[in-house]
This record gives structure tokens, sequence and C-alpha cells, in this order.
């Protein structure tokens, strides 16, 4: 989850990996530092806080050197403070380590080194990492390279490290295992290393993703080389990265989340472009076609993800069991691979992920895939692991997403889902063309539909000044709309620290209508669809104890809106659709709330952008 970044070349380093951990800071934010290879040594800066607050211990000071290394850290191993922030010295202080993921057996290497005479500073897996390698190097007398290969096949974790030599100015050595890890390859020897491309694509569009058990050296005389931890030659493969530098700006936004909200209209639309033909009434979901006949006689679909993803797999059970017929099981990531579930050969597993580097996740497709299932993915990041790991897939475009809250990733999924549902279904035989065709013409009215909902951004300000320093929230919704709620009382929980839960509205009389009270702001989405009149009468539940009720509802109601406290209009569609348009009003509110309450909406406390350890 931590953000690395390296440079070697002929530029100053120091500003390179100050902007590349600034781009990085939504992996984590406890601590940032950094070690530059200076005439005189290596110097290293770190401390706890923000990359600012490191920023600010610099000030004015002029660090000349052209190779460096930087981490933004979130802690692990160790509270976050100025000792456990990387990167981290051997104990010699020759060597030099940033690393990103868990050394789940640190603890007996720490032991053994501890009993080699070796003392440790720091509470982090990655101190004893270092000096593991240290030890190797001193022991078997190899060059550094062939140390860090032979201490990584002692190593048992997740890990993306880059290692700075202070013997060796001119070289920077990388390796991964289940951490994402990018390389950069500019002109005339210049190198970055980072833990995905934002940081790289100011400076190169060509870039090397490293795969698991590989280890990469880049100087300045030999190039790039790498090798697999068991010693095997690789030649590298070199991509061009799609990703433009505008879109990792704010661009007038006060935040990125806002920023994000406002993007998803394009998004939508970008996750449907040249995959829909609305006169033929076809779908074409690359992914999908290569593998239609499989896909097409799944017994059984399984949808792994966590978060935001999750709920998206949520929406996307509903969709599949109703137009394809297929029965669908979502299952949390973190969960799926420890239960020891039954899988077959005759099952598809779809994987959802923005960052398409979620540890859980991943670890849950491998286990999967070795019971002989096809692996689906879908992804926002391109090049990033998940897709690197499954039989195929579909990216959704969404474009970077830098605040650490998922807006635009959400619908952006429910896109590529709703299109993969259509097509299972046409392809199975369960939906008709003409119905099709319907669906196809309002799904590409819901960019110019979000457009309208976003609109109702001041009045959703407005009611967010009256229950901003509500204590709990609950969320209720129905059918498609269930996993709505649950995202909004997670959006509302991420970024405003109030307590907030999403229920199915009819499991409200099972307990949590015990909670409602004149001080219990209760949000229903309330749209116009086959669950209406149930959910009616749930207001009416809640009123009469007192509640106050914020009801989304579909233009033009009057039933709802005369019942509600307050009310949010959203364009009317059909009911697999609606959660494209009853999620942004909710979106908005948690916005405003944790805006108006102080909170850092982009960078919420104790959370990552990219969870890549279990």
């Amino acid at each position: 989850m931590c953000g690395i970044v390296g440079y070697l070349g002929d530029k100053q380093a120091y500003p390179i990996l100050l902007k590349g951990l600034k781009r990085l800071e939504y992996r984590g934010y406890d601590s940032a530092g950094v070690a530059l290879q200076m005439e005189d040594g290596i110097r290293l800066i770190k401390c706890k806080g923000k990359v600012s607050n490191l920023e600010e211990l610099v000030a004015g000071e002029e660090l000349k050197a052209t190779a460096g290394i930087g981490h933004t850290r979130w802690a692990t191993h160790g509270p976050p403070n100025d000792v456990n922030a990387h990167p981290h010295f051997s104990e010699s202080e020759e060597l030099c380590i940033i690393h990103n993921g868990i050394i789940e057996n640190y603890a007996s290497l720490k032991n053994e080194l501890i009993n080699r005479g070796y003392d440790f500073k720091s509470d982090t897996d990655t101190e004893v990492l270092v000096n593991l390698i240290q030890e190797v190097h001193k022991s078997t007398g190899t060059e550094l390279f062939e140390s860090i290969r032979i201490a990584l096949n002692e190593v048992v974790g997740a890990y993306a490290i880059v290692v700075l030599n202070k013997l060796k100015p001119n070289e920077l050595i990388a390796a991964k295992m289940g951490s994402p890890l990018v390389v950069g390859i500019g002109e005339d020897h210049e190198f970055f290393f980072a833990s995905d491309a934002t940081p790289i694509i100011e400076y190169t569009k060509n870039v090397v993703y490293l795969e698991d058990g590989e280890i990469a050296s880049v100087s300045k005389d030999n190039g790039l080389r790498i090798k697999t931890i068991k010693n095997k030659d690789i030649t590298p493969y070199i991509q061009e990265l799609e990703m433009n530098l505008e879109t990792l700006e704010l661009g007038g936004y006060p935040h990125f989340m806002l920023k994000e909200i406002n993007e998803q209209p394009k998004s939508v639309l970008d996750s449907m472009r040249g995959r829909v033909d609305l006169l033929s009434g076809k779908i074409v979901l690359g992914g999908f076609v290569e593998h239609e006949q499989r896909i097409r006689n799944a017994e059984r679909i399984i949808i792994v993800a966590c978060g935001t993803s999750w709920h998206a797999g949520l929406v996307a059970e509903y969709l599949i069991e109703d137009v394809a017929r297929v029965p669908v099981e979502v299952e949390y990531a973190s969960e799926f691979r420890y239960r020891n579930p039954v899988i077959t050969e005759k099952d598809v597993v779809v994987a959802i992920s923005q960052s398409g580097e979620t540890a859980d996740t991943l670890a849950a497709i491998k286990m999967a895939k070795e019971k002989g299932a096809l692996i689906y993915g879908v992804c926002n990041v391109i090049g990033s692991s998940i897709p690197r790991e499954t039989h195929s897939g579909s990216y959704t475009h969404a474009g970077p997403e830098i605040g650490v809250a998922s807006t635009k990733a959400f619908t952006a999924q429910l896109t590529v889902l709703t299109l993969m549902a259509l097509s299972i279904g046409y392809s199975r035989g369960t939906i008709s063309k003409g119905k099709l065709q319907r669906i196809l013409v309002e799904l590409e009215q819901i960019p110019k539909k979000l457009e309208e909902v976003l609109k109702t951004d001041e009045q959703v300000r407005y009611i967010a000044s009256i229950y901003k320093d509500a204590r709990n929230m609950l969320y209720l919704g129905r059918g498609v709309n269930f996993p709505v709620a649950l995202e909004g009382a997670l959006k509302l929980k991420e970024i405003s620290y109030i307590h907030a839960e999403g229920y199915p509205a009819a499991e409200m009389k099972h307990g949590p209508i015990a909670l409602i009270d004149e001080e219990m702001p209760v949000i229903v989405i309330a749209t116009k669809d086959s669950s209406y009149e149930k959910v009616v009468s749930n207001i009416q539940e809640v009123k009469a104890r007192g509640g106050k009720i914020i009801a989304i509802v579909t233009e033009g109601d009057t039933q709802v809106k005369a019942m509600a406290d307050h009310s949010i209009e959203i364009p009317e569609t059909i009911d697999i659709l609606v959660p494209f348009l009853s999620v942004v009003p909710l979106q908005l509110l948690s916005y405003h709330i944790a805006v108006m309450r102080g909170c850092n909406v982009d960078q919420p406390r104790n959370l990552a952008k990219s969870v890549t350890v279990e």
C-alpha cells in the first residue's frame, strides 16, 4: 500500500522524487522520506506525516544528487514515527532500501540476524530485509545484484523494493513479489521506478512492468537488466503508457474527489466507447468474445472484490441473474480464499479491482485459477497485476482515480459489468435482441442523465449543512439499490468519520429500527421501480418513530416527497440502471459533509487507495 519511487539519470533527483511522492501519496501518508546519493555518501531524510512535512524539513537546502529513492508510508509494522519511516539503512549504512509489502517471516529472520550481532533501530520488517541483504552480501562476497537474489529466496511475503548502494552510486536495484513495481525508461540511460505509472508519465511513456519474482538493475553503464530470483535472464518487454498528464491534476477543483465525481459522465461514456453499436444492438467486449463459449456455458459466476468494487459486484449479481439467468455469488476476496471454497472448471470467477493490485483479490484469483476456473478481470489500470494474472477481461477506462474514496471507479465498473451481463444474456438466449437494444439505448443516455444529477450539487450541499454533525446515519435501499445504500454508507464512513450503515430496507424491522429517533438521519433510495410501494411503507415506519428522511426519488415523484424531510430528484431510467444515478447524490453528500467537518477528503485517515497487503 505504500508508494515507492526511484530515479537514476543526469537530472537532479530530489525534485523528481518529491513530485513522484506527491502523486503516490494516495497509497499512504503516515510518513515520507528520501535517500539521495550525494557526493559524500547517502543522505537520508525522513519524517512522520505527509510529503509536505518532508518538503518543509529540507526547505532551502540545496540537495544535489542524480540518483535517489523515495517512499510514502502506510504503516504495517511499527507505528507511524520518524524512526519507522522509510527509507531504511542497513546497519553498515552501505545500503539503503524502500519497501512496499509485508515480509511474513521477518520475525525469524530478525532473530537470526540478532544472533549474528545485528542491532535494529526500527520496528519494521523492512529494516530486517535490508540487513538480510547486507549479511548475504558480506558473507558471500557476491555483487549486490546476486546478493539480493540470494536473500530474496529466503523471504516469505510480498515486496516491491528499490536498493541504493553507497559504493555504486550509478546503480539502482529493484525487485518485485506481490506488490506492484514499474520501471520507466527515459533517454540517455535515465531510469525511474515507481509503484504505478503516475510519477513516470511526465518524463517518459516507455515502461516495463516487473513480474513477480523478478529483479531489475539499472545503471548508466549497462542500462536495464532483469533476472528472476531463480537466476533466469529475462528480456524486458517495453510498453507505452496511455495515460495523460492532465488527468493527474486538479483542473480547478478543490479536491480530487469532487473532480472525479464530476468526471462520471465522461468515464461512463469512455467505458462504453467502441463497445456498443446501437444500430445493430451489438456489444463487443474483447475479453468476453475470446471466451464466449465457456462463459455462456458456465454453471456459476463468482465475483470477488473488496470495498467499493464489492458493491459494484453486488449490483452485477442482480443484473446477471436477471438478464442471463446464471447463478451468481459475490464474495469478499479477503474471506474467499480462507474458507476452502468449492470451485470447478465450470465456474467463471470475475475479479473487480480499480487498481488491479488489490492483494486479497489477487490471492483469490490465483487460488481459483489453480482449481481450473476461468478468471475474468474488470480493472482500471492498464498493465496492473490482476489483468496480467487473469485469462481475459475488460478495462473500465475511467482514467486515474487519485481520491482514496472511489467514486468514478464504481460507475465505470457498473458500465462494464452491465455490458458483460447483457453479453452473457444475449449469448445464452435469455434476452431478446429487442430488449437488448432497448436497454442499450437507455444505457447510452446515462452520461447525459449523470450530468443532470450533478446539477443537484447545491441542494445536496444544503442538506449536508443540516446533518454534518450527525453521529450516525442509516442508508436503506431495496433490490438493485441495496448495494448503493451500502456504497453510500461506506463513502460517509471513509471520509467524514461518521458511523453509517447500509441495509436492505426490508431488514430495518429486524433490528436497525431500534436505532431510529429524532437524532437519526435515514437516507432512503426510493426511486420508481418494482419495489417502490414497499419502500414507501418503510419510510412511513421511520417517520412514525421520529426519524429524519433524506430521500433519493425519481423526477416528478410526489408521494415520497410529501413524506420526506428532504428529497433529491434523479432522472427516470429502467430499474437495472438506477444505481448509476442514485449513487451520485450519496457521493456528493459524503463529500460536502466531510469538507464541512474539516476532514481531508482525498486522504482520509488510516486509509490508502491501493490495498496491496493482505
